[in-house]
């Protein structure tokens, strides 16, 4: 999530360097809610004791409104269908939100 975030903020800075600037929130979608509970609000809690500087992070770019957290199920991912096994009506649900029918067909 922090690596991500630092690629977006990059990203951000090119395209402003480059002359695209937007004053848009970055949307960050994960599947994990306790972690995107926690980068959103970072109170100390038993659970939390060992809680990294990164998530320190992520709270305050969140805080600044540079990007925004989404919850997205896990399901839902549609990086699964490049790095998982996947039964074959999950996969042509996934490849239907590419917005490609036939996956012997890319175009």
């Amino acid at each position: 999530m922090t690596s991500t975030t630092c690629e977006l903020i990059w990203l951000k800075g090119l395209l402003s360097d480059l002359g695209f600037s937007s004053n848009i929130l970055m949307t960050l979608f994960f599947d994990n809610q306790v972690v995107m509970h926690i980068a959103a609000n970072p109170m100390f809690h038993e659970n939390t004791k060992y809680i990294e500087v990164d998530y320190h992070f992520i709270h305050q770019q969140v805080q600044l409104q540079i990007i925004k957290l989404c919850y997205t199920r896990s399901r839902d991912q549609l990086n699964d269908l490049f790095i998982k096994v996947l039964t074959s009506a999950h996969f042509h649900h996934l490849l239907s939100k590419l917005g490609s029918i036939n996956p012997l067909n890319p175009a």
